[in-house]
């Protein structure tokens, strides 16, 4: 199993449709996940306070992160590790009516409340997928790009789930991860020294699953966290 943290982590973890974008069908999008607590209110504050404010690195450069994907409108993205949905929204506010942004996650409560901040914002391109440990269970070449922030380090098999990643993306497609840089030679901090190993060893290992070299993308405050971008051949 994947350290229960990641379901505490989400995208910033590892993997109810609203209502639906134009392209999003029943035939291309897994049915909704059930709220496996369906009496206890989501708090919202709560998970945002524990998730987003506490990743204030991620969560101060959100506007920049998501920028830096240029998402054009009609797009299809699949946010891995969706969490409380901060990247989600903002992608969902890029890819338009016309496209579709797919919250993986494989905690059913974080997509109850990503559904529910995304009705709050009268969003409906949104739509909710419960992942498995080691599948992002998404149809095979469905999306135009892949986000994963915060959620690599998490996977236990990352050669299992990376394969379903692979598959999911139409070739062209990109794939971006934003993780923690542990520095050789350098002590992590305590919440992170889970990290395998910083963004040389992820940009070999995803290389190695079939994907293009590994770009580094320059995003404007992010120091203590890198961008790479991947492309399926």
């Amino acid at each position: 199993m994947i350290n229960t943290r990641m379901a505490l982590a989400g995208a910033i973890a590892l993997l109810a449709a609203c209502s639906g974008g134009d392209k999003a069908t029943p035939e291309e999008a897994p049915a909704p996940a059930a709220d496996p607590y369906p009496f206890e209110p989501v708090n919202l504050d709560l998970w945002l306070e524990r998730l987003e404010v506490n990743s204030r690195e991620l969560y101060n450069a959100r506007a920049e992160v998501a920028g830096a994907l240029k998402i054009e409108p009609g797009e299809r993205v699949a946010d891995v590790g969706a969490g409380t949905g901060i990247y989600t929204l903002l992608f969902a506010e890029k890819a338009g009516p016309s496209g579709v942004v797919y919250a993986v996650d494989i905690a059913p409560r974080f997509l109850t409340l990503i559904n529910q901040r995304a009705d709050d914002l009268g969003l409906d391109n949104v739509v909710s997928v419960l992942g498995r440990t080691d599948s992002v269970t998404l149809p095979p070449e469905s999306v135009d790009a892949v986000f994963i922030a915060d959620t690599y380090h998490y996977f236990d098999d990352p050669a299992a789930i990376m394969k379903t990643v692979f598959e999911a993306l139409r070739p062209g497609g990109a794939l971006y991860i934003v993780d923690f840089d542990l520095v050789e030679g350098e002590t992590a901090p305590p919440e992170k020294r889970h990290v395998r190993f910083g963004k040389k060893g992820v940009a070999a290992e995803i290389a190695s699953f079939g994907f293009g070299e590994a770009e580094e993308i320059n995003v404007p405050g992010l120091r203590e966290n890198y961008m790479l971008r991947f492309v399926r051949p």
